[in-house]
């Protein structure tokens, strides 16, 4: 499921009082049961719970559920909201990967370890680096994984060949995209990539070292004005100054239009971005498109979504609350459904031995390229969310874009990105 990078995508209860749901209201044909247990959620999580009522139906007939939607934004403005104010909790809130990090700061979410929990006990069945994202400072386990999303390369298959280049032409290294680059845009006119953000991306996230995140340690220290970044920002720039990228922006409308007419060879993103493209981006490009492990070894994550339980939500439903979360992580079926129905990557590895994983996928000419992320999702490392870390983005990329303007050379940006985050760091 998309997320992070890029996630996408209605439940108002009668007797909630919180001002801020809105949506359409799930209710199982059932006449009055003895409970209600609320499940908050944001577009295709919503779906994928509702999928799940007859099975929970099954295991607890008295046991009423509701789905609460919003979109995306406002889900996680209203989270943040009742997390702060304990109005209008939900029993068991979805959220996207980096709000996992940033409410896992605050104390709001219940730790997952303790009873009735215990989720310790299952993690070696949960994706490494899924779980790892969910751990806060204090070692307390604030969220269950539910689904994951592998970064990939996708290429048009077809530019390639008329470039006269192999996948590992672009994945051989960083360098060799940038090289493949000036070929495809010489031989077919097509851009590399839509936008050199994109790169810079995935440059400052790959090869963390313990206790560093992408912009501050655990310190809250700054790590901008580093090699990494350099090198993040170096690539960039080469990229753009040879014309390598299309400088249009992800969701666009140029940008969709850029893959149905061709003009995008190659596309960074998260595996989920495969469902996207075959549903309503670009359907008409399928079979031409194929997948590779991003350039030069780089594993980054692009997103993922998870379950939590506000540590203020009502005590009596807890137990409830947690046996959802079970229902909806811990059941292969059910993990195995929402992969096939709605490109969630199981983080679940149960899953990760079906034969579903070995089909071919039509969109990408029949390669079986759930196994390629299945084994790169193995060797990615969670990335610690520091709390300041939306602004911190915000910054470098304002950096970044002066860099490929010519306005500043990349020392003097990281320089002041540096001295701009440290104010902010401790806050």
């Amino acid at each position: 499921m998309s997320a992070g990078r890029g996630l996408s995508r209605r439940g108002l209860l009668a007797a909630m009082t919180a001002p801020a749901w809105t949506g359409v209201l799930v209710v199982p044909a059932r006449a009055q049961p003895r409970e209600v247990l609320t499940v908050a959620a944001f577009p295709l999580m919503d779906e994928i719970a509702r999928a799940a009522i007859p099975a929970w139906q099954a295991l607890h007939p008295d046991v009423e559920l509701r789905i609460l939607m919003r979109q995306y934004s406002d889900h996680h403005t209203a989270m943040t909201t009742a997390l702060s104010t304990a109005v209008g909790l939900p029993d068991v809130m979805a959220l996207e990967a980096s709000f996992v990090g940033r409410f896992a700061q605050g104390g709001g979410l219940e730790d997952l370890r303790q009873p009735p929990f215990g989720i310790e006990s299952v993690r070696a069945r949960l994706v490494p680096y899924a779980y790892d994202q969910a751990i806060a400072r204090s070692g307390a386990v604030v969220a269950m994984p539910a689904d994951i999303g592998p970064g990939t390369l996708l290429y048009r298959k077809d530019i390639l060949d008329r470039a006269g280049l192999a996948p590992e032409d672009l994945t051989r290294s960083w360098d060799a995209y940038v090289a493949a680059g000036e070929r495809i845009k010489a031989r077919t006119g097509a851009y590399l990539v839509a936008n050199v953000q994109e790169i810079k991306d995935i440059l400052v996230a790959d090869g963390l070292r313990p206790g560093e995140g992408v912009y501050f340690d655990t310190e809250s220290r700054v790590l901008v004005n580093t090699p990494r970044f350099e090198r993040a920002f170096e690539v960039s720039l080469r990229a753009r100054q040879k014309g390598l990228d299309a400088k249009v922006q992800a969701w666009s409308n140029d940008w969709g239009a850029g893959f149905k007419q061709g003009r995008l060879a190659t596309e960074l993103s998260g595996a989920w971005l495969v469902g996207q493209l075959n549903a309503f981006v670009a359907p008409e490009t399928k079979g031409l498109w194929r997948a590779a492990s991003l350039p030069g070894g780089s594993q980054v994550p692009y997103g993922g979504t998870f379950y939590a339980i506000a540590r203020r939500s009502a005590p009596a439903r807890k137990r409830l609350a947690w046996q959802f979360i079970q229902l909806m992580t811990l059941d292969p079926a059910r993990q195995l459904q929402a992969f096939k129905d709605y490109d969630a990557f199981p983080a679940l590895r149960d899953v990760h031995d079906d034969p579903f994983f070995s089909e071919p996928v039509d969109f990408l000419g029949g390669q079986r390229a759930r196994l390629l992320w299945r084994d790169d999702a193995l060797r990615i490392t969670a990335l610690p969310v520091h709390k300041q870390n939306k602004f911190a983005e915000e910054v470098v990329q304002t950096e970044l874009d002066k860099v490929l303007r010519g306005h500043k050379t990349i020392k003097a940006a990281l320089a002041d990105a540096e001295q701009l985050l440290l104010r902010r760091a401790k806050r």
